[in-house]
């Protein structure tokens, strides 16, 4: 991959991590954890997409189809279980 994938990659990520914090709304803590998880799930969707040779809205180099329901898993999920309280 070229680095202009990887800004482009990162850019959408960060559009997608953005777009959640908007909607669910949160502090500056949430924000971060927010951006945290959308690069992760974008980046792990995309190597997941590559490893099992699955193609879906490719965008040059990136699997930007799959990446981005990975994002939108990996968000969903980690609100999930922000949200939870410990019992004692």
């Amino acid at each position: 991959m070229t680095l202009p994938a990887y800004v482009l990659g990162a850019v959408i990520a960060s559009f997608f991590g953005f777009a959640f914090h908007f909607w669910r709304g949160g502090n500056g803590w949430r924000m971060v954890l927010y951006q945290f998880l959308a690069w992760l799930g974008f980046w792990g969707g995309h190597w997941i997409a590559g490893a099992l040779g699955w193609e879906f809205a490719n965008l040059g180099a990136l699997n930007i189809g799959l990446a981005i329901a990975g994002s939108w898993v990996s968000l969903v999920g980690g609100y999930w279980l922000s949200l939870m309280q410990p019992s004692n």
